[in-house]
C-alpha cells in the first residue's frame, strides 16, 4: 500500500510539475518586485521614478527599474501564485506570460532607450533577461498538468491501476 492509497487527499493536493514551475516563477517575480523597492539591493534608489527612462535605479546594479516596473513584477507574481493553483491555469500563466516577455524583449530591442517609448524602463540587461524568461516560461508550460498518472485516471473517471 502506498501513502496515496491510505491518504487519497495527499495525491489530490500535490502540485503538478507545471504548477510548481508557475509557482516558482511567481515567487521570483514577487521577490524581484519587493527587492526593487529596497535601497541597497537597488542602487540609485533616490533617482527612481514612477515611469520613464529617466529612472537610474538599478536592481542589483544591473537591471533598470522604476516604480511601475516593480509594480508589474509584483502583479505578475500575485497572478502567478493564483494561477498556480490548477494545472491548466498554471500552463496558461507560463505560456501567455512567456509570450508577453518575448514581446517585451522585442519591444526593448527596437525602441530608442533614451526616448519616451522606454516608459517601463528597460536596458540591455532587461532585454536579454526578458528573452530568457519568455523562452523558459513557454518551454515549462509544456510540463505535465497533473501530479501523477493516478490523478489523471481519477480525473477521467477511470479506476487507477495498482
Amino acid at each position: 500500500m502506498t501513502t496515496s492509497d491510505t491518504h487519497p487527499d495527499r495525491t489530490r493536493s500535490r502540485k503538478s510539475p507545471v504548477q510548481l514551475a508557475a509557482l516558482l516563477y511567481a515567487v521570483v517575480f514577487l521577490l524581484v518586485g519587493v527587492a526593487g523597492f529596497i535601497p541597497g539591493v537597488t542602487t540609485g534608489y533616490d533617482t527612481m521614478q514612477f515611469i520613464g527612462h529617466h529612472s537610474e535605479a538599478m536592481l542589483l546594479g544591473i537591471f533598470q527599474v522604476s516604480i511601475l516596473h516593480n509594480i508589474v513584477h509584483l502583479l505578475y507574481g500575485v497572478l502567478g501564485v493564483i494561477m498556480a493553483r490548477t494545472g491548466g491555469a498554471a500552463r496558461v500563466f507560463l505560456r501567455w506570460g512567456g509570450a508577453v516577455y518575448l514581446l517585451l524583449w522585442l519591444y526593448g530591442l527596437f525602441i530608442d532607450k533614451d526616448s519616451a517609448a522606454n516608459f517601463v524602463p528597460l536596458n540591455s540587461a532587461d532585454d536579454w533577461l526578458h528573452l530568457v524568461l519568455g523562452v523558459t516560461m513557454i518551454a515549462l508550460s509544456f510540463l505535465p498538468r497533473h501530479a501523477n498518472r493516478a490523478e489523471v485516471a481519477e480525473r477521467r473517471g477511470r479506476p487507477r491501476r495498482r
